[in-house]
């Protein structure tokens, strides 16, 4: 059997960087993108240059991967990042609007280019790595967990649609993972003082959860399992933790879920 074409986006470190490792030791033809493709012969898999914000960044990966393969046959849109723990009126419009640029039309964008070659050949897959924050509300974190809420109803809506060309759509759902994120993570750029004692907390909090948290390869291993599998589900969790939460927002009482959320946040 031919090996299958996968090509993820934000591949050059955490869950993007564990899942093309360990999809390319599975055996698939792996292709990850990276806004600066610098030092590319420095990992398993090839390593191209890709921008998800921009039309022509994101055209030109996908013909390459085209050209070479002929064929994408999953899609895996990983790239996306966050901002530190702040008020969620500590945000510009300007750096709203970036975080749903990337988190959010930066998978709309990959999708829509995808499509036509995947109807093409009348099969795909296309995995969004959403969150648990996607389905669980996380105070001082709302424009990340609105960018993914926007995420998870894209893709349940865009998996109907597909179906009856062979295509479908799911979403990985992971918790904190232990990766570079709590390093690379973008401050509020309209700080309001009210919030300064809070947010050092909450910071210092988020950085502890992260350095406790799942390794990417258990987000790269639920990845893996999906893409072989039989039948498609329209999401998946990765991670104890990840899965306990969504019990909880699922069998949980209103009123006793959101004094949990107030409690276990000190809010």
């Amino acid at each position: 059997m031919t090996s299958r074409v996968v090509l993820i986006t934000g591949a050059s470190s955490g869950i993007g960087l564990a899942t093309a490792d360990l999809l390319h030791e599975a055996g698939f033809i792996v292709y990850g993108t990276s806004r600066q493709a610098k030092n590319s012969s420095n990992y398993k898999f090839h390593l191209i240059e890709l921008d998800v914000n921009q039309d022509d960044s994101v055209t030109h990966a996908i013909e390459k991967v085209i050209a070479n393969e002929g064929r994408i046959d999953v899609l895996i849109n990983n790239a996306g990042f966050a901002i530190s723990p702040a008020g969620a009126e500590e945000s510009s419009m300007q750096q709203a609007q970036a975080i749903f640029d990337t988190n959010f039309f930066g998978a709309v964008r990959m999708t829509r280019a995808v499509i036509p070659h995947m109807r093409q050949k009348n099969s795909g897959l296309i995995l969004n790595i959403s969150s648990i924050l996607g389905l669980v509300p996380m105070p001082f974190g709302a424009l990340y967990a609105a960018s993914k809420h926007a995420l998870e109803g894209y893709s349940e809506s865009l998996d109907h649609e597909l179906r009856s060309q062979s295509i479908r759509v799911s979403l990985i759902e992971p918790a904190y993972t232990n990766t570079s994120l709590g390093l690379n993570l973008l401050e509020a750029d309209n700080k309001v003082s009210f919030y300064d004692q809070m947010r050092e907390k909450l910071h210092r909090q988020m950085i502890s959860s992260i350095n406790k948290s799942d390794d990417p390869r258990v987000v790269a291993h639920t990845i893996l399992n999906v893409i072989e599998s039989q039948h498609i589900l329209p999401r998946y969790t990765a991670g104890k933790t990840a899965k306990n939460l969504k019990a909880l927002r699922r069998f949980a009482p209103v009123k006793v879920f959101d004094k949990l959320i107030q409690r276990s946040m000190k809010v």
